[in-house]
Order: C-alpha cells, then sequence, then structure tokens
C-alpha cells in the first residue's frame, strides 16, 4: 500500500495574506527550510476584498457626493449623473491590479516553498493537507485569516444575501440594499453606496457607531450620520424574509412598524477567524469560547510555551493590515530563530474609518482607561466652529483627546470630523514620542488649518489638569502658556 508523501520544514506558514507574507520574508531571512501552505488564491483581504477596493468605491462616491455639493460654495454643476457600471468597472480594474501585485510577489517565491491544500493538525508539530501529505514542522505559524459571519436564518435569502466581497464583484450597482452591521465595513460601504444613488438603510446593533467608545464622540457620530443617510444603529428589526427577488425588513423605525424591500441584504454583521478547521485540540492548544487560544502574546505572537505562532485576523488582534503586517513579521523571525523568543514592540494602535466624517481611534480609547482604572482627564474641540473646517464646510464633529492628570502624558484619543486620518497619525507618533500635552503644545501649528482644532483640545486638556492638580504640584511650574 503507498503512504502519504511526507515533507518537512523548520518553519510551517499556514495562509499567505497579509500576515502569512510578512512571516514568510521575515523568516526567510533565517532559514531556507520553510513552507507556505494555502488553500485559495493568491491576494491578500486587503487587496481583495478589503481596503483597497472599498477605498475605490469611497472614492467614486466622494466625487460624487462634491459634485452634488457644489452649490453650498455657490457653483453650478448642472446634474449629476452616476454611471454604475462605469463606477464598478474601474474598481474591479483597479482591484485587480493591486491584487496582481500582491499575487507576482507570492509566484516569485521558490516553488519549493509553495504548497496548496487546506491543513489541519495532527499532532502538535505535525500537519495533514486535505491530498494526505504529512507535513512534519519544526514551528508552524497560522496566518489563516477570518470571514464573515451572520445570522443562520439568513441563510433562507439564498442570493440576496451578500458580503463585503460580492459587492466588489458587481458589475452594475443595485437600486436598493438593506446594510446590517454598525461596524467599520456597514458604514464605509453604506455611506459609499447612498452616495452613488443605491437606496440605503442602515440596521444597526447597540447604538454604537463604528469603533467608537466615549459616549459624547458615539453622540455626535450619532447625529452626523443620521443627516447624511439612513442611519438607525439601534433598530428594532422583527422580520427579514425573502420575497421573489426582493428581501423585506419589517422593523421598528421612529416609533413606527416599517416594511421594506430591498434588492439585497448586506451583511456587515461581524468576522469570526478561520480557526475552527485547523484541529487545534491535536495541537494541544486551549481555545476559549469563540475558539481562538487562551494564551497568545501579542508582542511573540507565540501561543503559550508551544512552538506554534499566530499572527493577522486569525489573532485575537485589530483586524487591521498594518498590526498583520507587524504581527506576521514577529511571528516569523520568532519562528524562524526558535527557542530563541523575543518581544517586538508593537506600535500605538490607530485605527481609521473611511466615512464622511471620518472617525479615527488612537492609543487608548476611553473604554480601555476606564477599564485598566487609569486616571485622566479629557480635552475636547467642537468642529462646528473650528475655522478651517468651516471654511470647507467640513465643520461637523468632535475630536477628546485624553491625559494623564499627574504627569502630562498624552494616551489616547477618539475623534469623528474632518481629516481625521491625518490628524490620527500626528497623535499616535506623539503617543509613540511619549510626549506630554504641553511638549505637543509647544510643537508648531500653522494657520489657518484643521489641525488648529488638536490645539484648542490640547489647551482644554491642559486646563482641566491644572484644575485637577493641586497648586503646589511642581508639574504647574513647567507648564508655559502656549
Amino acid at each position: 500500500m503507498e503512504q502519504n508523501p511526507t515533507r518537512e520544514a523548520d518553519v510551517v506558514i499556514i495562509g499567505a495574506g497579509s500576515a502569512g507574507m510578512s512571516a514568510y520574508k521575515a523568516a526567510r531571512r533565517f532559514t531556507d527550510s520553510i513552507l507556505v501552505i494555502e488553500e485559495g488564491a493568491y491576494g491578500t483581504t486587503c487587496a481583495r476584498v478589503g481596503c483597497m477596493p472599498s477605498k475605490l468605491l469611497i472614492a467614486a462616491a466622494e466625487a460624487a457626493h462634491h459634485a452634488r455639493a457644489a452649490h453650498r460654495f455657490g457653483i453650478a454643476v448642472g446634474d449629476v449623473r452616476v454611471d454604475g457600471k462605469a463606477v464598478m468597472a474601474r474598481l474591479r480594474a483597479e482591484r485587480d491590479r493591486f491584487v496582481g501585485f500582491v499575487v507576482d510577489d507570492a509566484e516569485a517565491w521558490s516553488e519549493g516553498h509553495k504548497l496548496r491544500g487546506a491543513a489541519r493538525f495532527v499532532r502538535p508539530q505535525e500537519l495533514e493537507l486535505d491530498d494526505g501529505t504529512r507535513i512534519r514542522a519544526g514551528r508552524v505559524i497560522i496566518a489563516t485569516g477570518s470571514r464573515p459571519v451572520w445570522p443562520a436564518a439568513w441563510n433562507d435569502l439564498g442570493d440576496r444575501l451578500i458580503v463585503n466581497d460580492d459587492v466588489f464583484a458587481w458589475e452594475d450597482l443595485p437600486r436598493s440594499v438593506a446594510v446590517f452591521g454598525n461596524g467599520v465595513i456597514g458604514l464605509e460601504l453604506a455611506q459609499a453606496l447612498h452616495r452613488l444613488g443605491v437606496r440605503i438603510r442602515l440596521y444597526g446593533l447597540g447604538g454604537l457607531v463604528g469603533p467608537l467608545t466615549d459616549p459624547e464622540i458615539v453622540a455626535t457620530a450619532r447625529a452626523a450620520f443620521a443627516r447624511a443617510f439612513d442611519f438607525h444603529p439601534a433598530a428594532e428589526v422583527s422580520e427579514v424574509r425573502r420575497a421573489g427577488d426582493a428581501v423585506v425588513v419589517t422593523a421598528i423605525v421612529d416609533g413606527e412598524r416599517v416594511e421594506e424591500r430591498f434588492d439585497y441584504l448586506l451583511a456587515a454583521t461581524g468576522r469570526r477567524p478561520n480557526l475552527d478547521r485547523l484541529g487545534l485540540e491535536n495541537a494541544g492548544i486551549a481555545l476559549d469560547a469563540r475558539g481562538t487560544p487562551l494564551d497568545w502574546d501579542r508582542t511573540t505572537a507565540r501561543i503559550g510555551e508551544s512552538a506554534i505562532f499566530l499572527a493577522g485576523d486569525a489573532a485575537p488582534d485589530a483586524p487591521l493590515l498594518h498590526e498583520a503586517s507587524d504581527a506576521g513579521r514577529i511571528a516569523g523571525e520568532n519562528a524562524a530563530r526558535f527557542p530563541f523568543v523575543a518581544p517586538r514592540h508593537r506600535r500605538t494602535p490607530i485605527g481609521i474609518v473611511f466615512s464622511d466624517p471620518q472617525i479615527a481611534m488612537v492609543g487608548k480609547t476611553r473604554k480601555a482607561l476606564e477599564q485598566e482604572g487609569t486616571p485622566f482627564v479629557t480635552g475636547s474641540v467642537d468642529f462646528t466652529g473650528q475655522g478651517r473646517a468651516r471654511v470647507a464646510l467640513r465643520n461637523t464633529g468632535r475630536l477628546n483627546l485624553y491625559a494623564h492628570p499627574a504627569t502630562g502624558r498624552f494616551l489616547g484619543a477618539e475623534m469623528v470630523g474632518p481629516a481625521a486620518e491625518h490628524i490620527a497619525h500626528l497623535l499616535a507618533w506623539a503617543i509613540e514620542a511619549e510626549r506630554t500635552v504641553q511638549q505637543m503644545l509647544d510643537s508648531p501649528f500653522y494657520h489657518p488649518v484643521i489641525e488648529e482644532g488638536v490645539r484648542t483640545a490640547l489647551r482644554a486638556a491642559r486646563d482641566a489638569m491644572e484644575a485637577s492638580t493641586p497648586a503646589h504640584h511642581p508639574c504647574l511650574d513647567c507648564r508655559a502658556a502656549a
């Protein structure tokens, strides 16, 4: 009887997405004994169905929105017509271009380093592919990503149920879409489709908006998005059913029972890590209720004391490309140099939602600070009256900064408002540099720019610190006016 083929490698990487590719490049610096196992097509979530195609859709939506809004500046542009086929043709062409760069990168790897198939553990350091191939691994890096999830009852909707992956395969824009989920994906796609002329209603749960945790910022964001499109962050949905080629949603809207028909239901209700088919129980890994390893170190990417590492969206980490790439690099270095395992610096958390107004989260959130019991004061700015924002008719939003009342250290921020993607970077760099509020105030601010709003919030934080600090505290002596 012919035995199944067996392969061996010092480092085996399961998954060739952002984290897996980063892990491969890092491990390759230390060993040539590497195998990368991929069961799907090469190309990252970011390039295929995430960051890049969503921003292409948003860019088209912004162009349409700005054309329609030009009259507010006294500029007449006539009727604005959205050509759905042209919008989606450009999106798919540019998306394929981005994917092509990633595929070219992976295809340039040595053929001896690549395997196709679905892998599962049979022992802690032994894997089996779906074709029966056995792989003995010195160390294993799991970089299998995540996938969308939705209530099982929605499966009855058949092809009327879609996820973000399906949106980017469209050849034309539909007439109407019910979007479920008030997280990042739901917010971005709902607003973009609305601006492109698609009838949208967003149904959310819990009243939150994206990743925001600060009640003041959440309230500002709710009001802003409610003005921008049909946004219901705390919807009471009683029924979702299919009727012919339509999805019928029944819900309580503004106190009234409303039944509405849509072409599609877009499920943006969360994602789960692709760990459930790996046979982790055979690897001796303890899992929590979600099937995620209990003992995972974010600074080493290692699971407990095992020879197994975890990185990217499959890990209990922020599902962001830069985080996946960083974690993949750490996992690759530590797996290749095992048993030498060293913690590595993880960058200041930064998250951005490309809605309008934009949302940004930097450093410690308000919720995290409260849960840790870390003392903090808040400095705020309301962008309604902020000079440059008002000039550009982008004067919507609020920024809350958090600082330690005794040391003055800047700790984090939550924001909804103009230029949040740029302000977030400035604030993240300040945290990385361990800057105090006063040191940030001592930095240059040009006039007139939206960043002057940051200075307003910093001044408010300084005032709050002074109000909470005894008059004899030495920190007061070193706070110069700014």
